[in-house]
């Protein structure tokens, strides 16, 4: 199993690409501070957040699981904020 450190690398690079992705799309398309690129940075930071959140959560029963939970949805939510970036690259 992957250590508890790599997971907060992971969460940290995942988003914080996504994060580099939208000021290198509104610096491309001259929308510098867009409401949209401001939004879609601000859902980045909470699910960081969130993520980080549950990943220190001390009352845990199965942690091995709950790890893995955790893994599946950085893939998810960040699957999901590629997806709006992309709508708006469009």
């Amino acid at each position: 199993m992957a250590s508890i450190r790599d997971l907060k690398k992971d969460v940290n690079f995942v988003l914080g690409d996504i994060i580099e992705a939208v000021y290198l799309w509104e610096a491309g398309s001259n929308n510098v501070n867009s409401k949209e690129g401001n939004a879609l940075i601000d859902k980045a930071i909470s699910v960081f957040d969130d993520l980080m959140g549950k990943i220190h959560q001390k009352d845990v029963d199965n942690s091995k699981a709950h790890f893995k939970d955790i893994r599946v949805q950085l893939e998810d939510k960040a699957t999901k904020l590629i997806e709006q970036l992309n709508k708006l690259s469009n």
